[in-house]
């Protein structure tokens, strides 16, 4: 298979200097402030970008080492499949995550909505857009009943290791 090779566009920073503590989705990070800095060639990309409400932000999560296919996830007793989690030790281990965008000031975009370590490595930008699928259709497999933990939880110890 072919070798893929990424080069960051930027850096995100946030208030948390390693992995524990950190919110573990967006929702729980609600309200946390955070900002990234892009690399200067890259800014003409930011033209049309401040109308948008919402940012996907991809990134490389530097701080995992190695990965298990599976993993108990904090809010269940069961070992999941790292496809059916968004635990950050995985075979590629890239990060996405929905923030609301505040600002942009050159090469800096403020955002809110946290639940990543300073220093993360940015690998794209894409605005979110809600209405590329139908929300009536979304199952939440065996997060369902356990979803709105996940809206005020921090990463402990047990979600950032593997069985």
């Amino acid at each position: 298979m072919q070798t893929i090779i990424y080069r960051p566009i930027g850096i995100i920073h946030t208030p948390f200097q390693e992995q524990v503590g950190v919110p573990i989705q967006p929702t729980a990070g609600r309200g946390l402030h955070g900002y990234l800095t892009l690399e200067p060639e890259y800014l003409p990309g930011l033209k049309d970008l401040a109308g948008f409400s919402h940012l996907l932000l991809l990134y490389h999560f530097h701080l995992s080492e190695g990965y298990s296919l599976q993993a108990q996830p904090y809010m269940d007793e069961t070992p999941r499949g790292v496809f059916a989690m968004r635990a950050p030790r995985r075979p590629n281990p890239i990060g996405l995550s929905l923030v609301r965008l505040e600002r942009i000031e050159g090469a800096t975009l403020h955002f809110l909505d946290v639940d990543m370590v300073d220093g993360t490595p940015l690998l794209d930008i894409k605005p979110y857009v809600p209405f590329f699928r139908s929300t009536d259709e979304i199952r939440l497999g065996w997060l369902t009943g356990k979803s709105r933990a996940a809206t005020t939880t921090h990463a402990d110890d047990r979600f950032l290791t593997t069985e």
